[in-house]
């Protein structure tokens, strides 16, 4: 069994692997007050005024208590978070890196703005770790990619993966969970799916391009499809044609 795990383990593509990883070990280390959650979650005033940056980081890597949410969330983060890496960015590790980036980044920024909206002020308050809005948002983009996979629901009724995330809000709100916490992954994987995939088509321009530096830390090896012989292929999708 431990030999089945550590195998499962290692072949975990990298940034899985580093993120489950991390927020497991953070998890743990606050179950056991070896951690204070006080020092991780997200605080404007605290980042700002007194320079504590880490917390725009750390706050997604803890998912409160070792409970069965937690356990429901480790499991979508290392299933949907392995599929996209392994199937739609495989060998694109650098691109997943700073798909991240960018829903950790638009998360940050809804509820550091909504933190300032008269009437919602109070509910963006209460949102002060976006760990599971992150995980949620790999599940958007994940069944966007792939919509016409057939799911079930605790084996209560079948449905499409372009479904997904509406059938996982609607459990969050009836087991009393907030649902806010789900609609901000729906916003952030929207936004990036829709710059990413949807308006390249439109006008042509890639909008989100991953910097040179990320590509720069990851050797990503081409991922060679053999091609059968007296087969004709249509032209290489824009991604592709597009791809620096």
């Amino acid at each position: 069994m431990a030999q089945a795990v550590e195998e499962w383990y290692k072949q975990m593509p990298i940034i899985t692997r580093s993120y489950l990883t991390a927020a497991v070990v953070t998890t743990v280390g606050c179950s056991l007050d070896i951690i204070s959650p006080y020092n991780l979650y997200l605080n404007p005033t605290l980042v700002v005024k007194q320079y504590q940056y880490w917390r725009l980081v750390t706050n997604f890597l803890y998912f409160r208590k070792m409970d069965l949410d937690f356990m429901f969330h480790m499991f979508f983060l290392a299933r949907y978070c392995k599929l996209l890496e392994e199937n739609s960015f495989r060998g694109k590790t650098a691109d997943f890196l700073y798909m991240l980036l960018f829903g950790a980044t638009v998360l940050t920024g809804i509820v550091l703005i909504g933190g300032m909206i008269p009437y919602l002020s109070a509910s963006f308050a209460k949102i002060i770790f976006l760990s599971n809005s992150l995980t949620f948002m790999m599940v958007y983009v994940w069944s966007k990619q792939n919509p016409y996979i057939h799911m079930s629901f605790l084996g209560l009724f079948t449905f499409t993966a372009a479904y997904l995330p509406w059938v996982l809000l609607g459990f969050s709100i009836l087991v009393g969970a907030s649902a806010w916490v789900d609609l901000l992954g729906m916003i952030a994987g929207h936004a990036y799916y829709f710059l990413a995939e949807v308006y390249p088509r439109m006008t042509n321009r890639r909008p989100l391009k991953t910097p040179s530096f990320l590509k720069a830390l990851f050797a990503d090896e081409p991922v060679v499809v053999a091609r059968p012989e007296n087969v004709r292929f249509a032209a290489a999708p824009f991604d592709e044609i597009h791809q620096d």
